[in-house]
C-alpha cells in the first residue's frame, strides 16, 4: 500500500512516500525544502519530485498522511489543504498526524523534549517516552517549558538550547514524512475512514475582525 505524506507545519516543506504492509513500513522516498515563506510554492513540487524518485503514479496511491501541526496558520494549512485536496481528488483516505508525534517517534527511546518554533519568541512541544507522547502539545516560552527529558530534538529546541539546559540532537529539526506514515500505519492497514484533518493550532491566528464602526456624528 503506497503512501503519501506531507508537513508544513515547520519552516520545512517535506513530502515523502512509503509502503505499509502487515510487516511494517518502508520508506521509499523524502523530500524537504526548508522556505518560511513558500509552502504553497513549494509543496506541489516537492510531491511530484517524491512520485517520480519512486516512479509512481498518483493513481497508485493508497492513502495521504498529513501533519496535522502543531503550527503558524498561514503555512499549516497549506499542507492539509492539499492532502484533503488530494484525497477528494483521488478517492482515497487522507488521515492526520500531529506533527510533534513524528519528531517523538523519529527521536527513538529515552525520554525526549519535542520543540519546534512557534515565532513570538515561544516553542510549541511536547513529551514523549519511546516514541510516546505523555505530555503536551501545548505552545509557551522556552523558559517556562517544565523539561522532564534527557534530551531534546526539533528547532525550536536547537534555537533555545541554552534555555532548555539538555542535549539537543540536531539531526532532527523537522518532522519526517516517513514518522508520520509509520504512525497511521494501522488506520491504513485496516482500511480506517480518513480523518477531517482538523489542523492543531493551539492558539488564535493573527488576524482578527474588525471591530464596528464608531459613528461621528453627535
Amino acid at each position: 500500500m503506497l503512501v503519501l505524506a506531507l508537513d508544513t507545519s515547520t519552516p520545512a516543506v517535506t513530502a515523502a512516500l512509503g509502503e505499509v504492509t502487515d510487516s511494517g513500513m518502508k520508506g521509499i522516498a523524502e523530500r524537504r525544502t526548508v522556505d518560511p515563506r513558500a509552502h504553497g510554492e513549494r509543496l506541489a513540487p516537492q510531491v511530484q519530485l517524491v512520485l517520480d524518485d519512486a516512479g509512481v503514479r498518483p493513481r497508485e496511491l493508497t492513502a495521504i498522511v498529513a501533519g496535522l501541526g502543531p503550527g503558524p496558520f498561514t503555512g499549516l494549512r497549506v499542507g492539509l489543504a492539499t492532502a484533503a485536496a488530494m484525497g477528494q481528488a483521488l478517492g482515497i483516505p487522507a488521515y492526520g498526524i500531529c506533527s510533534l508525534d513524528a519528531l517523538g517517534r523519529a527521536a527513538g527511546p529515552g525520554r525526549v523534549l519535542v520543540a519546534t518554533d512557534a515565532r513570538r519568541r515561544e516553542v510549541y512541544f511536547a513529551t514523549y517516552s519511546g516514541g510516546v507522547r505523555v505530555s503536551g502539545p501545548d505552545v509557551a516560552k522556552p523558559a517556562e517549558v517544565l523539561v522532564e527529558a534527557d534530551r531534546a530534538v526539533g528547532e525550536g529546541a536547537l534555537k533555545y538550547s541554552e534555555v532548555f539546559g539538555i542535549p539537543i540532537d540536531d539531526r532532527l529539526l523537522y518532522p519526517p514524512g516517513e514518522a508520520l506514515i509509520a504512525l497511521a500505519a494501522e488506520q491504513i492497514l485496516r482500511r480506517a475512514p480518513g480523518d477531517p484533518l482538523t489542523p492543531l493550532y493551539l492558539r488564535r491566528p493573527d488576524a482578527v475582525e474588525p471591530a464596528a464602526r464608531k459613528t461621528v456624528l453627535p
